[in-house]
């Protein structure tokens, strides 16, 4: 996935934090994975890497292509996100997310 810096309204402000690596990496296709997405944005899964622990798990609770989420927090030692699935929130660790691929839709207000 080719990297560049993330456009949305995040405490990065779509800069580069001072390294040569941007905060969030987004492809050039504008596709992230879940473990990338900025709090306040809204996404749509576009597909679950196969290689993924617990894929069928997570399928069980819906998150399968075509679903529709919102990134609601991070934990402080970013180990754990938490996010909203239809009138649902759930909480992931970041490694698990990082092989679920988003298209993201935009900061929700």
């Amino acid at each position: 996935m080719k990297e560049r810096k993330c456009s949305w309204n995040c405490h990065c402000g779509g800069e580069s934090t001072g390294n040569e690596t941007p905060h969030h990496r987004v492809g050039s296709d504008g596709e992230m994975t879940l473990a990338d997405l900025p709090i306040g944005v809204s996404a749509t899964i576009v597909k679950v890497l196969p290689e993924m622990r617990g894929k069928k798990k997570f399928a069980d609770v819906g998150l399968v292509a075509g679903t529709e989420l919102l990134m609601e927090a991070h934990a402080p030692f970013g180990g754990l996100l938490r996010v909203k699935v239809l009138e649902t929130s759930m909480a992931l660790h970041r490694d698990d997310a990082a092989h679920i691929v988003m298209k993201p839709e935009g900061v929700l207000k």
